[in-house]
């Protein structure tokens, strides 16, 4: 896709599941962009003073999606940031339609499997995984959120990629579509 005169990319959005890779990713597209990265999930623990998990656990997932859709109006007027938005982000169509035309989306693709292996390495951090089947909970999540995953303009699986080697895939992908604003 060429660049757009119009609406030049001004931010990159990285969608996914969690344990995709999103943050990791984000921070070092951003350092290859010199731009700003803003993990959504940081920012609204920082603003409410808890933890994601204890969000969850006292407020419920509606008030922290409330939360988020909050912080997400507010990085949508900024540019030059890459945004890590957690997994469950993208269930509110509002959230991605905030930030605008000049937002490049983008799916960074991880199994069901993958995913709960990568998230076994810090427990306690992903509350729609407790339960006593967390690969069961995750394959029915993530078949819920894949079609609205799907609409992003770029698809990169992170399975047996680094985040370095995401970010330099998505770097490149902003140059041919003529470079970040």
């Amino acid at each position: 896709m060429p660049a757009d005169p119009q609406n030049p990319i001004e931010r990159v959005v990285l969608l996914g599941f969690m344990a995709a890779g999103k943050t990791e990713t984000g921070a070092e597209l951003a350092r290859l962009l010199g731009w700003a990265h803003v993990d959504l999930d940081r920012e609204i623990e920082r603003r409410a003073g808890r933890r994601v998990a204890e969000i969850f656990a006292a407020d419920g997932e509606a008030r922290f999606r409330e939360m988020e859709a909050e912080a997400t109006r507010e990085t949508a007027r900024r540019s030059g940031i890459v945004l890590s938005p957690g997994g469950g982000w993208i269930t509110r169509a509002e959230n991605l339609e905030a930030l605008g035309a000049g937002t490049l989306s983008v799916w960074l693709q991880v199994s069901a499997e993958e995913a709960v292996r990568r998230a076994a390495s810090r427990p306690g951090e992903r509350p729609l995984l407790a339960g006593p089947d967390p690969l069961a909970a995750a394959r029915r999540l993530l078949d819920e959120r894949a079609p609205l995953y799907a609409r992003a303009a770029l698809h990169l699986t992170t399975e047996a990629r680094s985040p370095a080697q995401v970010a330099a895939i998505i770097e490149a992908e902003l140059r041919a579509r003529g470079g970040p604003a």
